[in-house]
């Protein structure tokens, strides 16, 4: 019995496969005339949302920036925010001193703009001015006849409490002496016998010359004991008078210095009249006049110990300017492209004792980017915020809290003990983290606190709408960048190839990418092809050459997949008919180069209870989407084929010589019409491929990577010889992104290769076999000598073979007649 044979499928012409920008749209012949672009190209959206983050000042207005990478969005975040961020916010200079009260806490100062450095410098004047002067005016009169007199009285009393008690001694035969011990002297009581002086040891041998008694050698030695307590008391009043003696000195050294020491720190103090300047200039006052030994010339200013270590006395009055702005005429913008922990947050530098001891000191805080942001911009990559130890948690913390606190990386793990704890810096910087849209959802759902502090989203778009204006913009990029490297002019038709491969970027006809690094990328190679023929120009043919040298140089991997198709390892026919088989369409990624090939996907079918075996999720090889796209068939045979018998069959689809994982459902009318012919036993025509995803209701839904798929399967039957039978089979939604290669065009004039728009799956089953799919009719059925017929009769006959039917049960037993029963 014959089938009904399809009608004639709608195929696109040769126009709908490619939009082709027309040069004499553009008004100049070679981009000599153009003017260089000055603003950002196809980024409205990103741009309003990055104005509501600059220009609000409430807290939580950080601003997280996605896209995909080529947008520009480094390279072009820091012209965008000159141009539109106000210059009202004022910056401040920032040092950090000695705090006399608690070393370990170092006082922070704030100064107006370029303050800072001077207060550094004057006070440095100001310390060696002191050093100077303080030793003239405590070497002449009138401090020296002053310090003179208070010796004299010292002395002079002193004498006195020693005379007194040698007096008394000479009463009782004793007299004062001293005695060496060791390095040191001492005063030493000793008695005299016979008008000799003799120490208390040498009594017992007295006493055994005879020349003196036992008992007068114990009256001496009571004597001793009693007048030793009061040499001890003695020596204590002139220790004390000593210590009266050097406090008056100092208090005198302090009267005469305290003037020059009011004038040199006062001068200091009327300069610079903010309050916690002044109080840190209290404080070195009052501590120049507590240590004068070093202002002296008593003690040196440096003195190496015997570890090796330097010590600076003059150090504790030094200022470690950690940032000065006075270079700084706009709010600063910083792009960190290393935004480690110490970079960003800046560390507390140590220095060793050579004994395993670390130390550090105010001098030794370093600021980091975050710091000299302030008051402006910073813009970090968010995924290496993540990455670098540290980074995200200190960040945030700053965020919420307006603070930043100098430490070093170790101290944030507790690695080491804490050596300083300087005070915290207020912080008021924009910051701009710059990623993709995963890292933004998962930041967004699941890390608390992130909403809070990154309020605006300004998202990049990869694309634009084509309008004239667009294509005039893509022009002046182009302008931009050859003025930029020194690149040769381009004339009109490059320009219009460059926006053909703009649309072919964006993957549709009436887009234009935004994606500049890729269009600039073009641009440079076409203008070393240009400069490589000699040619003044850069031109259309050169922009074509620079795209396949460009494909070519990455395309080892799609060579070697066309080489084992053609000499069959993987097994691809482009001519013929079969049964189950169908020539699917796959993408493959080979860094940034994708291309399309064909790929034979086949269905089997055998009794069963309705299921579709994916052979790929059964080996581990399926993702989500694919398994997703095969429970659909599955759904879409219920409703067509299930409601009025019992689907008794199994299935499983494979893709053939797949070996890697595989997902997206652009196959899934692929497998459905391999199963078709699997049940209707009608072959499918081996010089077609086809690609698109379906829904339960049959209708062929848009596909990604349209132009790689029908590109690849063109160059399969390219080199085995086109026919004028062969052809790919896409959505209908794809038509309009469509931007073929010159072959494929030239072929669909010349009907050796056909390209046909299917919206329904009944259109893509009558392309492939020929056959008219089948229209349902009243009673439920299929439209006879159909394909759907066909597939409908094989599942009927399916049914009956798994579940035959069996006579109906009779109680009578043959040959036996009945008998009636008799009443009672």
């Amino acid at each position: 019995m014959a089938l009904l044979k399809a009608r004639k499928p709608v195929e696109l012409k040769p126009e709908d496969l490619r939009w082709k920008c027309d040069p004499e749209i553009f008004e100049f012949d070679t981009t000599k005339t153009v003017k260089p672009i000055e603003g950002i190209v196809g980024q409205e959206r990103a741009l309003k949302a990055l104005q509501i983050g600059v220009e609000l000042k409430s807290p939580g207005y950080n601003i997280f920036v996605t896209g995909l990478s080529g947008t520009g969005k480094f390279t072009t975040i820091k012209m965008v925010l000159e141009s539109i961020a106000p210059d009202s916010t004022e910056l401040y200079d920032y040092a950090y001193v000695n705090n006399f009260k608690d070393q370990d806490r170092p006082l922070l100062l704030v100064f107006q703009v370029g303050k800072a450095c001077h207060f550094k410098k004057d006070l440095n004047r100001a310390i060696h001015f002191l050093q100077e002067k303080i030793p003239h005016v405590l070497t002449t009169d009138p401090f020296a006849s002053k310090k003179k007199h208070l010796l004299a009285e010292y002395g002079k009393t002193q004498q006195k409490m020693m005379n007194q008690f040698e007096d008394r001694l000479r009463k009782d035969n004793f007299t004062l002496g001293q005695v060496k011990v060791g390095e040191l002297v001492r005063p030493e009581i000793l008695a005299v016998v016979d008008e000799q002086p003799v120490f208390m040891r040498q009594l017992d041998d007295l006493i055994k010359t005879e020349k003196i008694t036992k008992e007068k050698a114990e009256e001496i030695s009571a004597k001793y004991s009693s007048y030793q307590e009061e040499l001890q008391t003695l020596f204590m009043e002139s220790l004390k008078l000593t210590q009266d003696y050097q406090e008056k000195v100092i208090h005198l050294e302090s009267e005469f210095v305290k003037d020059i020491v009011s004038v040199a720190i006062g001068n200091l103090k009327k300069k610079y009249k903010n309050g916690k300047v002044k109080e840190f200039l209290e404080q070195v006052h009052q501590n120049i006049l507590s240590n004068l030994d070093v202002f002296k010339g008593q003690k040196p200013a440096q003195e190496e110990t015997p570890t090796g270590i330097v010590i600076d006395y003059l150090r504790e009055y030094e200022v470690n300017v950690i940032l000065d702005n006075s270079e700084v005429k706009d709010q600063p913008v910083i792009i960190e492209t290393s935004p480690t922990y110490s970079n960003l947050f800046g560390t507390i530098e140590k220095y060793s004792d050579g004994r395993g001891g670390w130390y550090a000191d105010f001098t030794k805080i370093k600021a980091g980017s975050l710091l000299r942001a302030n008051g402006g911009f910073l813009v970090i990559n968010a995924l290496d915020s993540f990455s670098e130890p540290g980074v995200w948690k200190t960040l945030k913390r700053v965020l919420l809290y307006g603070q930043l606190e100098i430490q070093e990386l170790a101290n944030l793990f507790q690695f080491s003990p804490s050596v300083l704890k300087p005070e915290p810096i207020n912080i008021d910087a924009k910051i701009i983290l710059i990623g993709n849209n995963n890292i933004y959802s998962i930041l967004s759902s699941y890390e608390d606190d992130f909403n809070k502090i990154f309020k605006v989203k300004a998202d990049f778009d990869y694309e634009m709408k084509r309008t004239d204006q667009a294509l005039n913009e893509y022009a002046m990029i182009i302008k931009k960048l050859i003025e930029t490297e020194k690149l040769l002019e381009f004339d009109k038709s490059a320009i219009a190839k460059i926006v053909e491969y703009g649309a072919r970027y964006a993957g549709e006809k009436n887009k234009l990418t935004t994606r500049f690094a890729y269009i600039a990328d073009l641009t440079r190679e076409a203008c070393f092809w240009a400069k490589n023929g000699g040619e003044k120009h850069v031109t259309d043919y050169h922009v074509d050459n620079a795209f396949i040298s460009w494909k070519e140089r990455h395309g080892l991997y799609e060579s070697k997949v066309t080489e084992l198709i053609n000499e069959g390892t993987i097994l691809i026919d482009t001519s013929g008919s079969r049964v189950g088989t169908v020539n699917g369409l796959a993408v493959y990624q080979s860094g940034p180069l994708s291309f399309g090939k064909p790929t034979r996907i086949t269905a089997s079918v055998s009794l069963g209870s309705g299921n579709i075996i994916n052979v790929e999720r059964e080996a581990g090889l399926s993702g989500n989407t694919h398994n997703k796209g095969v429970l659909i068939i599955t759904g879409y045979f219920r409703e067509t084929f299930g409601r009025n018998i019992p689907l008794s069959f199994s299935a499983s689809l494979v893709f053939e010589q797949g070996y890697g994982m595989i997902d997206g459902d652009s196959a899934s009318i692929t497998e459905i019409c391999a199963l078709f012919s699997s049940f209707s036993n009608i072959p499918i025509k081996q010089s077609l491929a086809i690609t698109g995803s379906i829904n339960q209701k049959g209708e062929i839904q848009p596909i990604g990577g349209v132009n790689e798929k029908i590109e690849g399967f063109f160059d399969i039957c390219s080199s085995r010889g086109l026919n004028g039978t062969q052809g790919v089979i896409i959505p209908m939604q794809n038509v309009k992104d469509l931007m073929l290669k010159d072959e494929v065009l030239e072929a669909v004039v010349k009907k050796q290769f056909h390209i046909y728009p299917v919206i329904k799956v009944e259109e893509a089953i009558e392309i492939l076999t020929g056959i008219r799919a089948g229209k349902k009719l009243k009673n439920g059925k299929f439209q006879n000598k159909t394909v759907f017929s066909e597939v409908e009769k094989e599942l009927n006959s399916m049914r009956k073979k798994l579940k035959p039917s069996t006579p109906k049960k009779n109680n009578s037993t043959p040959n036996q007649p009945k008998t009636k029963k008799k009443k009672k």
